[in-house]
């Protein structure tokens, strides 16, 4: 059993960023995104609100629908959260998200976008943005792709040109603006 992640440093902020689940370095180094998928979101960060990586983790709050490794698939590579997992983890976002407010939510992959929005292929989720009611709860939804080096959907067209476009939305919400501001 590995020990759940911490969360990141911004402890309050207008931007609530949420991926699937820490993989297994991420509970060793104690931060999220501390491997390949996270050196391509925070190259995404960079290009779009020029924030490197340790302002990026100051500015946003980091978050997962599933807070431990899931562990390993028997075929290799990183296990998927089982349904009851995510519920058992689902109090966590909730009251995250009562405490925060943020004015964004960044889900990065399927399985955190697929927590806000119904079903639908990433071709009609990235590069929009969706209001929707969670739990109780107004927020302001943006998809990202996942930026695993196991997926090849943020490398090969629409992917990229969505990818482009929902950096260019995110560098104009007015959440980047208040955490630039707030950081300053």
């Amino acid at each position: 059993m590995f020990p759940p992640v911490v969360t990141g440093r911004a402890t309050r902020s207008p931007i609530y960023l949420v991926g699937q689940a820490p993989g297994d370095k991420e509970p060793k180094l104690g931060r999220p995104f501390a491997w390949t998928a996270g050196r391509t979101l925070f190259k995404w960060l960079q290009e779009s609100l020029g924030w490197d990586e340790e302002q990026s983790r100051d500015r946003i709050y980091f978050a997962a629908v599933c807070r431990c490794f899931p562990g390993k698939k028997p075929t290799g590579g990183d296990r998927v959260p089982a349904p009851d997992e995510i519920e058992n983890c689902a109090g966590w976002m909730e009251a995250e998200l009562r405490i925060l407010k943020p004015r964004l939510v960044l889900a990065v992959g399927k399985l955190a976008a697929d927590q806000f929005l119904p079903p639908a292929p990433l071709t009609e989720r990235i590069g929009k943005t969706f209001h929707v009611v969670w739990r109780g709860h107004a927020l302001e939804v943006l998809p990202l792709p996942h930026p695993s080096g196991a997926s090849p959907w943020h490398r090969m067209e629409p992917g990229i040109s969505l990818l482009k476009d929902a950096l260019g939305v995110l560098r104009r919400h007015p959440a980047a603006k208040a955490a630039d501001r707030a950081s300053a």
